[in-house]
């Protein structure tokens, strides 16, 4: 059964990308030189809402790239995935090719 998550107030769902642990020619690659906190946006929730009532929206879409914490978020596992809900706040920015 296929499940879906939509966060809450101005959470965010993240799927971390693992980088891959060795290259084409089979080289081993320390786990320290390709490590880059990063993830997918998955789901966004609609925003947290200030003192006057009003919804004050994420700033982040759905399949945007992000910079992560090293530490914080929730971890979530829907079926076989790993998800990792963070606050809007907490994100450290967003990368671009």
């Amino acid at each position: 059964m296929a499940k879906r998550l939509l966060p809450t107030l101005n959470r965010v769902l993240i799927e971390k990308i693992v980088p891959p642990s060795k290259t084409n020619a089979g080289i081993l690659l320390p786990e320290k030189s390709s490590k880059l906190n990063s993830g997918t946006v998955v789901a966004v929730g609609p925003g947290a809402r200030d003192k006057d009532g009003k919804t004050i929206p994420v700033c982040f879409k759905e399949g945007d790239t992000v910079l992560l914490p090293e530490y914080g978020g929730t971890q979530v596992k829907l079926g076989e995935k790993e998800y990792h809900l963070y606050r809007d706040e907490d994100i450290l920015g967003t990368l671009h090719d």
